[in-house]
């Protein structure tokens, strides 16, 4: 299998892949080298990784024609650390502004 990289459509935040210029939505990705999934967490595997293999990244992105892609936004604006603290991206923009 080789790594594939698509955009999903994401109609609740008004991103979709027809739109124009350049398709817009959630960044998806598969690959031998991406996670197979959570250690014992079936239900959160099934969250994070679709029927055909997709990772979605939670990051919404576009892609330009020659194959770059910007990240935009974010689904769900909160990131989980490595130790579980969850953390919102506006408070660390805040300090870093």
């Amino acid at each position: 299998m080789h790594a594939a990289i698509r955009l999903f459509d994401l109609p609740e935040m008004d991103y979709r892949i027809t739109d124009k210029p350049f398709p817009r939505g959630e960044i998806c990705c598969r690959s031998p080298c991406v996670t197979s999934g959570y250690f014992m967490k079936p239900d959160l595997t099934a969250k994070a990784i679709d029927a055909q293999g997709y990772l979605h990244t939670g990051d919404v992105g576009v892609i330009f024609p020659n194959g770059t892609i910007q990240v935009l936004d974010r689904c769900k604006n909160i990131f989980k650390l490595s130790q579980g603290e969850y953390v919102a991206p506006e408070k660390i923009e805040n300090i870093l502004i």
